[in-house]
């Protein structure tokens, strides 16, 4: 017999508004076999690409077999807005007044925040209707704030985070995190012994397969006969993408070698102007998601990087590793974590983070390769993608839990 679940981040997107994708992409699983999913969510997220339309302050719409409850909260310009923080407590409060009379009495709640605030009222509906409550970790707040933000411990609101994230942890009946070695966080950080479950992301196998072509300008301005070394995705202060340009810099005599970096963010500007006038860099305004997977085709290695910070010893869990993955084409991954998902699939070379001359003897050492090789890394990746890092069968580990 089928549960009823919801889903309660107010980042939780879907494939037609933008990221985040994790809970839509479980419950479209779960939904396929016989449950009922309503995501709660809120109406604006700077991540999203197009915004839902609401009308009052709490929406229902229907995607995909998924009920949607937007709720209205305020908009903000980027992501460092104080707007931002205004939104963060908006929506918890409104988790208080949720129109239950209109909602079908959930089996289990999954409190999935970023900002953990929102468990709090996430645990008393969850006691209300006598429902499992499950906790669901994807970036570890406030310590990533705290590592890659500099904020102090102390900080008022980094203070409040981590009083939100221990009481989650302690009251959750499931924990399940997105790093596989987030273990170590609760024991040495927070010093709470219990155990988690590891779900991974991952991708939609059938999304995928539906590919649209590059605009044929776009496709003009690609480099022609040369070795490609591509990035996809945000560039921002975690991407590293500014180590991925110096590494160019280093190999600016190397004429066969371009590198071709696609997205948009707030460290975009600054290194355009910064390594805009190399010959050897392209940058390109972000491509919707279906071309993505095209424009992956051009690559000869795909490129993802990271900040040698401590936060990442409890590992990684990237979308763009796994999009990667499936493309098929051998990754240069710039890290110096534990659980690493590209040697874990055998699906590149991996370097040292931050070290621009590390990255670019990673580009040198894959070029060197035989043709046969490089496929068979990216082969590697992507029976690993088809075979453990697809929604389907990652669904179904969270169906188990249930």
């Amino acid at each position: 017999m089928g549960k009823t679940i919801w889903f309660i981040n107010d980042y939780a997107g879907s494939r037609y508004h933008g990221m985040e994708f994790r809970n839509y992409y479980f419950a479209k699983e779960l939904v396929k076999r016989g449950h009922r999913v309503t995501i709660i969510t809120a109406s604006f997220s700077h991540l999203f690409k197009q915004l839902p339309k609401v009308d009052g302050e709490y929406t229902f719409e229907e995607i995909d077999g998924i009920e949607y409850l937007w709720l209205k909260v305020p908009r903000y310009s980027k992501s460092t807005d104080p707007k931002r923080i205004l939104k963060w407590f908006i929506f918890t409060k409104k988790l208080y007044f949720l129109p239950l009379e209109k909602m079908e009495k959930p089996d289990v709640i999954v409190a999935s925040p970023m900002a953990p605030f929102l468990v709090f009222p996430s645990f008393k509906l969850a006691q209300k209707f006598g429902a499992k409550f499950f906790y669901e970790v994807k970036d570890i707040w406030p310590l990533s704030l705290q590592e890659l933000g500099g904020l102090s411990k102390y900080n008022p609101l980094i203070a409040a985070m981590a009083y939100a994230e221990k009481f989650a942890i302690k009251r959750a009946n499931r924990v399940i995190a997105s790093m596989q070695n987030y273990g170590e966080h609760l024991s040495k950080d927070l010093g709470i012994n219990r155990e988690f479950e590891w779900i991974c992301n991952g991708v939609d196998l059938e999304e995928l397969k539906i590919k649209e072509p590059l605009p044929k300008e776009l496709e003009a301005k690609l480099p022609k006969e040369k070795f490609i070394v591509g990035y996809t995705g945000t560039i921002g202060i975690a991407n590293d993408i500014e180590t991925l340009c110096k590494a160019a810099k280093i190999l600016e005599q190397h004429k066969d070698i371009a590198f071709v970096i696609v997205g948009d963010g707030k460290e975009r500007q600054k290194l355009v102007d910064t390594y805009g006038n190399l010959d050897n860099i392209l940058f390109i305004d972000p491509i919707p998601k279906p071309s993505v997977q095209s424009i992956l085709d051009y690559f000869d290695i795909c490129y993802i990087g990271w900040r040698r910070e401590r936060l990442y010893n409890y590992g990684i869990s990237a979308n763009k590793i796994f999009d990667y993955m499936y493309c098929g084409k051998p990754i240069l991954h710039a890290y110096s974590g534990k659980g690493d998902l590209v040697k874990y699939a055998k699906a590149g070379v991996t370097v040292a983070a931050e070290d621009p001359k590390a990255v670019a003897k990673g580009v040198l050492q894959l070029m060197q390769l035989t043709k046969e090789q490089r496929e068979a890394m990216g082969q590697s990746g992507r029976a690993s993608v088809e075979e453990e890092f697809n929604y389907e069968k990652l669904s179904r580990e969270f169906e188990r839990l249930l």
